[in-house]
């Protein structure tokens, strides 16, 4: 998956230590008694132990796609994670999508059919669910207390070799990048866990097998560089796919995009900010049509919260209840106006938000 830019300033949470300086001079670490031996005998230990008990829950997903105008499918392989012992199975949405026809394959080689439960293309994450009860599913770990540096154990099926196990740390919190349908993913995981083709929907686990992420991407060329979507995504959207089969996000009906502020009217106005979302089109039948919204707007707040992006609206819009009524704050002409706008359930479309 190439990496795209974006029209925010994406900035990494990465942790560090401050350099050392006058009498704060770094101190050696305390002598634990431990030697290489024994850390790596107890890395090993802990490894093979995430192996055993996620292992099992860990699937290959066989997709098979329609070849357009001839005979035949098109077969494509993923993995993913059973969530639960009803047979709820998460995976990336990329790994499923299109697919006519999905089959399971569990870790003892049994093959079994799925449906698609739900999916989310702006997180990439599907949920599938396969008709057999009582089975073995792995648990969910805590993604917002991650560190930098931490263990990262990935189990998939690369090119078709089952139930493979690589490890590797937690390089980078924070990072971001788009989604196929050109929505931002935010808070994802950047690790060095090694990832090939096939990796994708499979468990990103900790060294006490809790699953905190889904891995969704490699850079092609690059080496020792993957991405998870965080737990905390996936146990936010799951619930809603086993629901309603979708995630439910707010929609405007606009098309726009971030451009700078004059200086002078920034100064003007007293605003924070310097840039904001030019509204390009407006559908006249969607909430920013019936709110009075007119190409040229100038969008630079919702709620107080600040907008100078599209992807700005798209956070606002993941968790604002649908039909609650919100603030537009925006600039027309060099005057400053608030409208009230009242966000409907999104239906897939190419607007901004």
């Amino acid at each position: 998956m190439m990496m795209n830019k974006t029209d925010c300033k994406l900035i990494s949470q990465e942790g560090g230590l401050p350099p050392a300086s006058g009498a704060e001079k770094a101190r050696p670490l305390p002598d634990t008694g431990e030697s290489d031996s024994d850390l790596l005998d107890a890395y090993s230990r802990a490894v093979a132990g995430v192996a055993g008990s996620v292992g099992p829950a860990v699937v290959s997903v066989v997709v098979g796609k329609s070849l357009q105008g001839r005979r035949g499918e098109q077969m494509g392989t993923g993995s993913g994670v059973i969530v639960s012992p009803e047979g709820y199975i998460m995976t990336n949405n990329h790994v499923v999508q299109g697919a006519g026809r999905i089959e399971i394959r569990m870790a003892d080689g049994t093959a079994l059919p799925a449906r698609l439960a739900g999916a989310d293309p702006a997180t990439d994450l599907a949920v599938l669910r396969i008709d057999t009860e009582g089975l073995p599913y792995a648990q969910f770990g805590d993604s917002t207390g991650l560190l930098v540096g931490q263990i990262a154990i990935a189990i998939g099926n690369p090119l078709g070799f089952d139930s493979t196990v690589s490890t590797g740390v937690l390089s980078a919190l924070g990072r971001a990048f788009r989604s196929r349908d050109g929505r931002l993913i935010e808070n994802i995981i950047q690790h060095t866990a090694p990832l090939n083709p096939g990796n994708s929907g499979g468990p990103l686990v900790d060294s006490r097998g809790r699953v905190i992420g889904i891995n969704t991407a490699i850079i092609p060329m690059a080496q020792g560089i993957g991405f998870a979507i965080p737990s905390s995504t996936a146990t936010w959207a799951l619930p809603q796919l086993v629901a309603d089969g979708r995630v439910r996000r707010g929609y405007l009906g606009i098309a726009g995009q971030s451009r700078p502020l004059e200086q002078s009217l920034v100064r003007a106005l007293g605003l924070s900010v310097n840039r904001a979302v030019e509204v390009a089109s407006v559908s006249r039948a969607g909430p920013a049509g019936q709110a009075g919204l007119r190409p040229g707007d100038l969008i630079i707040a919702i709620n107080d919260h600040s907008v100078t992006c599209v992807d700005d609206l798209h956070r606002f819009l993941s968790t604002w209840p649908i039909a609650r009524p919100a603030t537009l704050a925006l600039i027309r002409g060099r005057q400053r106006i608030t409208l009230p706008i009242i966000p409907t359930e999104a239906v897939a479309c190419s607007m901004a938000g």
